[in-house]
């Protein structure tokens, strides 16, 4: 009986935490996102810098752009398994992307969750903005905050080592629920924000200078507010 109890309660904690979670790419092609990518308006002969190959989804860096989930999402936990496939540099991760274009005529209206090599788990605003603790000594002087051109928009993360050395790979957990959102990479709580400008919203890998491969891209809902996300292999 002790044990039938205790099945069926942690049956109803896993169950309080939200759906499984699910892939959003099939290693096959790119059904279920779009490509926001200003040079292939005019360019006939502009390539596409988002492609499947080997079963993995690859940003091939350029020409600059986003690929852009089709649907919109509320108050889930984003996996992202990721690494840079030649030399470092950057990329990122974006949640609550809405209006295209919105700053430089490039980046979506969101909140990106930065890949940069050694700056993974940076804020950077889009558009939106957020709050996090310690703001003025994080983020700089406060008359100098914004969400557009010129503004300081980074809000570095809080940890340094987090990530794997170049050529292994990253696991990077984006987790929004209601106006909060958290980042892990590797197992490490990095950034850490609240009060955001949105709260739903598309998701989009960007493609900004570097090769970066993807092995998972996997998005679970959830109901509650997680304090901690244990590390993964």
């Amino acid at each position: 009986m002790k044990q039938l109890i205790f099945l069926l309660l942690l049956a109803l904690a896993l169950s309080s935490c939200g759906s499984t979670a699910k892939s959003l790419f099939n290693g096959e092609d790119l059904r279920g996102w779009h490509a926001d990518v200003p040079e292939m308006d005019d360019n006939p002969d502009a390539r596409n810098p988002f492609i499947i190959r080997n079963g993995l989804l690859v940003s091939l860096g350029t020409p600059g752009g986003h690929l852009i989930s089709d649907k919109i999402y509320k108050d889930y936990r984003l996996r992202v398994e990721y690494r840079f496939a030649g030399e470092p540099g950057n990329c990122g991760v974006l949640v609550h992307a809405s209006t295209p274009r919105a700053l430089y005529k490039m980046f979506p209206k969101s909140i990106e969750a930065q890949m940069m090599h050694e700056n993974a788990g940076d804020f950077w605003v889009i558009r939106e903005d957020i709050v996090v603790p310690n703001m003025e000594e994080r983020r700089g002087p406060k008359e100098k905050w914004g969400n557009t051109e010129g503004d300081l928009r980074r809000i570095p993360n809080l940890t340094d080592g987090s990530e794997n050395p170049v050529g292994e790979w990253n696991t990077m957990v984006v987790e929004c629920y209601e106006r909060s959102i958290k980042v892990w990479v590797n197992g490490d709580l990095v950034n850490y924000g609240y009060d955001c400008t949105a709260d739903h919203g598309q998701v989009a890998l960007q493609a900004e200078g570097s090769e970066v491969e993807f092995r998972k891209v996997e998005l679970q809902k959830i109901k509650g507010l997680s304090e901690n996300y244990p590390a993964q292999n």
